[in-house]
């Protein structure tokens, strides 16, 4: 990506610095945060102040920054695959929408962020919106999903792997972070204790430990399966199912359909997407596929049409892998799989 020419980039020095250190001037001495230190991905990021111009490159941070109740904050969010999360329609339409995939850093320069934030490491490195370098060079903290570093090896192509299984611990220290960077600790340990409750409650008494899985998250011809360790691992595990895939440690390994059929998981659960960059990615036409191509139409899962539809976030390491243990638990009981 381009950097910004010289001139910009000493005009976006000096605002990132005075709104770094005066953006609470409006409160009284005793409402101000304390600036926040944390290590993140390899990262030391400091913030002397909460941030109010904040950009989210990534679906999955910026519902969380929606959940803790940061719309006026944001200036910006980008990458979609799902619509938002039900709940926080309103505040997601207050917050400009820079684009649906990766923007250009130029475009994420002219919303004059004081803080940014992604998913995924590839989206602040080589090849995505900019390094965090280059928004740091300009006095802009950057801050990276943990769950796309820690475990996790993103050095190679693809979509890295990992080699220990994430757990929704690391999520939770996201929501943390994200707190403690914007002077709401209160509301992330509540949010918190809100997903821990969700999940005991979605996964009392099942026992699914005699059904395979199979994660299907994008496109028809090459498609996209789920590894052992990311967050399907996290449902997968909850819920003492077996993912049929569980002797890969990549994250998205794309597998041929031969060897998918013959797995022949028990169930399938399919990613519903709403973004148009890969074939086949609805649940429609997911579904639509299987039930006609030759190689996958006889399948266990598709005979009995054992199918369970997440969104993109859900099927990702986000606060919403929540909402896939939910999901896939209710259709494991539904299709009268759980002891």
């Amino acid at each position: 990506m381009p950097l910004a020419p010289p001139a910009r980039a000493a005009v976006l020095l000096a605002a990132g610095s005075l709104l770094l250190t005066g953006c609470g001037d409006t409160k009284p001495a005793s409402a101000k945060a304390a600036s926040v230190s944390l290590r993140n991905c390899g990262h030391e990021v400091r913030v002397d102040a909460p941030p109010r111009h904040a950009v989210s490159l990534n679906q999955g941070t910026t519902e969380i920054l929606l959940s803790l109740g940061l719309a006026d904050r944001l200036a910006g969010t980008a990458t979609w695959t799902d619509p938002v999360m039900k709940g926080l329609e309103k505040a997601n339409a207050r917050v400009p929408r820079i684009a649906d995939d990766n923007p250009s850093f130029e475009r994420v320069l002219d919303a004059d962020p004081d803080f940014v934030t992604a998913s995924f490491v590839s989206t602040l490195g080589r090849g995505g919106v900019a390094t965090r370098e280059q928004f740091e060079k300009l006095g802009v903290p950057t801050y990276v999903s943990p769950s796309d570093c820690a475990g996790k090896d993103n050095s190679g192509g693809g979509d890295g792997a990992r080699d220990k299984a994430l757990g929704m611990d690391t999520v939770y220290g996201e929501v943390r972070d994200l707190a403690a960077v914007f002077g709401v600790k209160e509301r992330g340990d509540e949010l918190v204790a809100s997903l821990r409750q969700r999940m005991e409650k979605a996964t009392a008494g099942v026992d699914a430990s005699d059904v395979t899985l199979l994660y299907w998250f994008a496109n028809s011809e090459s498609p996209y399966m789920a590894g052992c360790c990311g967050a399907r691992g996290i449902i997968t595990r909850s819920l003492g199912a077996k993912n049929v895939f569980d002797d890969t440690h990549e994250e998205w390994p794309q597998i041929n359909w031969e060897t998918v059929a013959d797995r022949d998981p028990d169930v399938l659960v399919i990613g519903d997407l709403t973004r148009k960059s890969q074939t086949a990615e609805s649940a429609a036409r997911k579904i639509a596929f299987l039930e006609s191509d030759p190689v996958t139409r006889n399948m266990t899962a598709v005979r009995h049409k054992r199918y369970v539809l997440l969104s993109g976030q859900a099927m990702n390491p986000t606060m919403r892998t929540v909402e896939g243990v939910e999901r896939v638990a209710a259709g494991l009981r539904r299709f009268g799989l759980v002891k």
